[in-house]
């Protein structure tokens, strides 16, 4: 286990057998990057930071499908809308 920035450990896939809980432990503390064959292979992290995470990549695209719509409305004419009368029809 190599610790390589404060909140980021380096650990192979070899370490995680025999210290699972020491592992657990750090990625409470911060990011564990899983190396197998010296490559990355995944990252354990707590649950909490793994929730902000989604939260955030949640709404970086309500943004962004925001902004698409604004721009669809903008670019609309009134012929591409349908009359709700004609569309339960």
């Amino acid at each position: 286990m190599i610790t390589i920035k404060e909140n980021t450990t380096l650990v192979g896939v070899s370490e995680l057998r025999y210290g699972i809980e020491k592992i657990l432990e750090k990625a409470q503390e911060g990011v564990v990057i899983i190396e197998k064959r010296h490559k990355p292979a995944a990252v354990l992290m707590s649950n909490e930071e793994y929730e902000l995470i989604q939260n955030l990549l949640e709404v970086a695209e309500d943004i962004a499908l925001g902004f698409i719509a604004e721009q669809r409305f903008k670019n609309s004419k009134e012929d591409d809308y349908i009359n709700i009368e004609e569309l339960l029809k």
